[in-house]
């Protein structure tokens, strides 16, 4: 007979590791001809041949995790083969950055059986980013001066200005605002100029930011004020609007087109012309797919027709290069951890000959080499996206048609790892979204034409095991910057859904919006007036208003007075969503969607329409460009 033992202070175990480091998680049960242990990851079976950072090993079946990140959070039982009624509990936090514990051991630490465990939530020092970091004003101008912080639980924000808090200086002149995320000042002085220092504090973390005021006049040209408005605002802060008539650079505060690269002009290395007129006709409009930002520093923009990537230098506001590529490239992607750009080429309008290519070195502009992968059959790709927290992403995940499966991918290597497979849910993966908090993948399933639409699947970005269907969600998924929110919606579809992932990573239903028609795309944007929110714009698919949505309340409006988008057809065929909408980045307060002869600009923080820039046709593919 088996005889198996745990002490009672031994049930629940809460660790406390540090992102990047490795941990060992120990099953303390005992006994004599004790069977072999089980671990599971919030109830989800650990299949180690399956796993690349998770191992057991040892006669004693400890658990080993390599380069923990904040997906590792969750509760981590184990039991022995045939004995369930026994477990042990180790509920893992992880920090972001080194912090000293406050019990001075850097151990797991013990706590007693409680029936509240479950209300044990990780925790995660704050990372901040200021904006601007230095700017230079004139006296009697309004200045403001922002702070966006992340951490677990919330960070608690301060001002300093060259040293001294600012909050016993408040007045009319002097404001915080959002949560204190916002210094502003209604009519700066000489004296304003000063280092402006914002703390993010909270129970396990500190982190700290200078952004810089320069007060001088116009007619004194400092070094910082020549950084400033020379160096900064003139390249970057634009939306780079690829049309018709060729890259359209805009400028949002002034609602200005600053330049305008006509079809005709010339590749900076090869002398080519941007848009070459076809069989000698040069009112063929040019022939624009996916763009991405590659580090504020060069745009990379498919031309589908020329079977030819351009990269786009942002500092000289020129077209730099053009790399060849596999016929009809359609999507591109930027793996930020790895510095490459993906490339999706179709082969033909049927997409029966897909390849995927990586071009690597991005952000030098030149010097890149194209590498073909072994992938065959590709239909679409994801590479989840990073942010303040998780700012390295190792696996990337592509899938076919027709394959119900989704296989993840070394990003550094770019080999296949493993196959997740669906068909068990039948399910055939159309999109993908990611969060960092619980560590959730939510996949959209393609609509067979006979069935209903069929609910989006959880798989644990942990073991890649199924978790199950999400609820009653369809939809086309996408999460918030923080990872704290999902909205899911598609264009043939009058449902909206919003989701919340709680800091311990469960998720929970906030509320399902109907709407007069489907959702064509969506942009997120934070709130002005609290600090940790985010607001949704959407598009209609055949409305040409615009959805406004506060996500924590589900307060919703309407933007009216924009025109319809360009039309769809086969020239289109590559395209993404039929009415795009483009947020300006962590700190931008403008959104921009095109119509079909124009490009309309919101003001995110009045949220009412900006202006109307005429003249502009089938500006369908856009992309933000911040600070250079």
């Amino acid at each position: 007979v088996v005889q198996l033992s745990l002490a009672p202070e031994e049930q629940v175990s809460v660790a406390t590791v540090t992102v990047g480091l490795s941990t060992v998680l120990t099953c303390a049960i005992r006994g004599d001809l004790r069977p072999p242990i089980v671990w599971r990851r919030n109830g989800l079976a650990l299949n180690f041949l399956d796993l690349e950072d998770i191992n057991d090993f040892g006669e004693d079946d400890s658990l080993y995790i390599t380069k923990v990140t904040t997906i590792h959070m969750g509760n981590y039982t184990c039991h022995a083969s045939g004995h369930k009624q026994l477990f042990q509990t180790h509920v893992l936090q992880v920090n972001a950055l080194w912090a000293e514990s406050q019990c001075g051991t850097t151990g797991p630490r013990q706590v007693k059986t409680s029936s509240h465990q479950h209300e044990l939530s990780p925790t995660v020092p704050p990372v901040i980013r200021v904006y601007p970091e230095t700017q230079a004003q004139e006296p009697g101008v309004a200045a403001s001066l922002r702070c966006h912080a992340e951490g677990i639980p919330m960070p608690r924000i301060t001002w300093l200005k060259n040293g001294m808090d600012v909050s016993t200086q408040m007045s009319k002149q002097l404001s915080l605002l959002a949560n204190g995320t916002e210094l502003h000042i209604g009519s700066v002085r000489y004296e304003d100029t000063g280092a402006y220092t914002c703390i993010a504090k909270n129970e396990v973390g500190v982190d700290e930011d200078i952004s810089s005021l320069f007060i001088e006049d116009s007619a004194r040209k400092t070094l910082a004020n020549i950084l400033w408005r020379e160096e900064g605002l003139s390249v970057g802060n634009m939306f780079y609007v690829f049309s018709d008539d060729g890259i359209i650079i805009l400028h949002p505060v002034d609602c200005e087109i600053q330049r305008h690269l006509k079809p005709t002009e010339k590749i900076f290395m090869s002398y080519e012309e941007i848009c070459p007129p076809k069989d000698g006709d040069a009112s063929q409009p040019c022939q624009w797919a996916s763009a991405v930002n590659v580090r504020h520093r060069y745009i990379y923009v498919a031309q589908p027709t020329m079977s030819r990537v351009l990269v786009v230098d942002v500092q000289a506001q020129k077209v730099l290069q053009s790399i060849g590529v596999d016929p009809l490239p359609a999507k591109l992607s930027y793996d930020k951890s790895h510095d490459q750009v993906w490339v999706l080429s179709w082969g033909n309008v049927h997409k029966s000959q897909p390849s995927l290519q990586v071009i690597t070195e991005a952000s030098t502009g030149q010097g890149q080499r194209l590498i073909r992968t072994p992938f065959a059959g590709v239909d679409d790709f994801f590479i989840p996206p990073t942010n303040l927290i998780i700012n390295h992403i190792r696996f990337g995940f592509i899938f076919n048609k027709s394959d119900p499966a989704i296989h993840k991918v070394d990003l550094e290597t770019l080999m296949p790892l493993k196959t997740i497979k669906l068909q068990s849910h039948g399910c055939l993966p159309q999109a993908m979204a990611h969060t960092h908090l619980g560590g959730y993948f939510f996949v959209q399933c393609r609509q067979d034409s006979s069935s209903e639409v069929p609910p989006q699947l959880l798989i644990d970005s942990v073991t890649d095991a199924v978790v199950g269907p999400n609820g009653q969600v369809t939809g086309t998924p996408h999460t918030s910057p923080d990872g704290r929110f999902v909205v899911s919606a598609a264009p043939g579809s009058p449902q909206l859904h919003v989701q919340e992932i709680s800091l311990r990573g469960e998720i929970q239903t906030l509320y399902d919006l109907k709407v007069s028609t489907g959702i064509s795309d969506v942009a997120f944007q934070r709130s002005f007036t609290q600090g940790d929110q985010y607001h949704v714009y959407a598009t209609l698919e055949t409305e040409p208003d615009l959805l406004f949505l506060e996500l924590s309340t589900g307060k919703t409006g309407v933007l009216k007075g924009l025109k319809e988008p360009a039309p769809t057809g086969p020239a289109r065929a590559w395209a993404g969503p039929r009415r795009i909408v483009r947020d300006s980045g962590l700190f931008g307060q403008y959104l921009l969607t095109p119509a079909r002869e124009s490009l309309f600009l919101i003001n995110g923080r009045q949220n009412a329409l900006r202006c109307e820039v005429a003249g502009v046709k089938g500006g369908t593919t856009v992309v933000w460009v911040g600070e250079v």
